[in-house]
């Protein structure tokens, strides 16, 4: 019999899985497959037949929809890479290579007939995706990004992989935003300098601690057309800017706004994805039922 150890995000909180994972001693001589994640580890190992309870969990777990985030796509690389791993290293039974196999099957069935992993839901990916479907020119449009945390530094990924070319990223202490910035070539300078740059800017993207706006309806160039999405709390633009006829704002509600949207198209592909699981299941418990697994 195929068994399993799942500890997840569900059932465990944090403390409790690092507890767990460090308590799960696993006999490298057994054949298994490790799937481990930033909020699961499943261990799968046995032989012979495999439960329909395990098989449908795998599935939903490879369509996305055991994710924190419904519909991530990261898992499928995951579970892919688990089971390549386990297959170098033992003979897995016929049961766990079809059971791997199926559900990743499953997962890319699920991804291509449905729209369950569609639309950014992540504050950092909607302000990028906006700008996308305004259909700015990443290449040729010149991009502020103030301010160096985990937020803009998503931002920088993903304007990269927009090939975006000309970005400057603006920080208090240009050291440290060298961090985040030199990887990709983008150009440094001090926040002082950001409100002269302006001028020059199409897209401005802030997301500071400040605790007071540092851009005013003043420091925006008449008429200068610009994109800015202000990412802060409090905000780092002020209000009255969305006032000016070339000037289009979103602030972080507006981007909420997005996400909660997105997230919803998402959930409301859950039946779909579930309707393609089950013919999924189905399909693996006839295939069981008709093969000997007598190992």
């Amino acid at each position: 019999m195929i068994e399993s150890r799942i500890i997840n995000n569900k059932e465990y909180g944090l403390q409790e899985r690092e507890k767990l994972i460090t308590e799960l001693v696993i006999n490298e001589s057994t054949p298994h497959v490790l799937l481990a994640t930033c909020n699961r580890t499943e261990l799968y190992w046995g032989t012979g037949e495999v439960p329909t309870e395990l098989v449908e969990h795998l599935f939903r777990v490879a369509s996305g929809l055991e994710s924190s985030i419904v519909g991530e796509r990261a898992i499928q690389g995951q579970l892919k890479q688990a089971y390549m791993e386990a297959i170098e290293n033992y003979s897995l039974s016929a049961g766990l290579n079809r059971l791997f196999q199926h559900a990743m099957h499953t997962g890319k069935r699920v991804r291509s007939e449905t729209k369950i992993s569609e639309g950014a839901i992540s504050h950092s990916q909607v302000a990028v995706d906006i700008l996308k479907d305004k259909k700015v020119d990443f290449q040729s449009c010149n991009i502020a990004v103030v301010g160096v945390n985990k937020l803009n530094a998503d931002i920088l990924k993903f304007l990269h992989a927009r090939n975006a070319q000309n970005v400057i990223v603006f920080n208090r202490h240009e050291e440290k935003a060298k961090i985040f910035a030199t990887p990709y070539g983008y150009e440094v300078r001090g926040l002082m300098q950001s409100k002269d740059s302006l001028k020059d800017m199409d897209v401005l993207i802030s997301a500071t601690s400040a605790p007071y706006a540092l851009f005013t309806k003043a420091d925006f160039p008449k008429g200068k057309e610009m994109w800015v999405i202000d990412l802060a709390f409090p905000r780092d633009v002020e209000e009255e800017v969305a006032s000016l006829p070339s000037v289009t704002l979103y602030n972080i509600e507006d981007i909420e706004a997005f996400a909660k949207k997105n997230l919803k198209l998402r959930q409301d592909e859950i039946g779909k994805a579930e309707a393609i699981i089950g013919e999924e299941l189905e399909k693996f418990m006839s295939w069981q039922s008709h093969s000997l697994l007598k190992e």
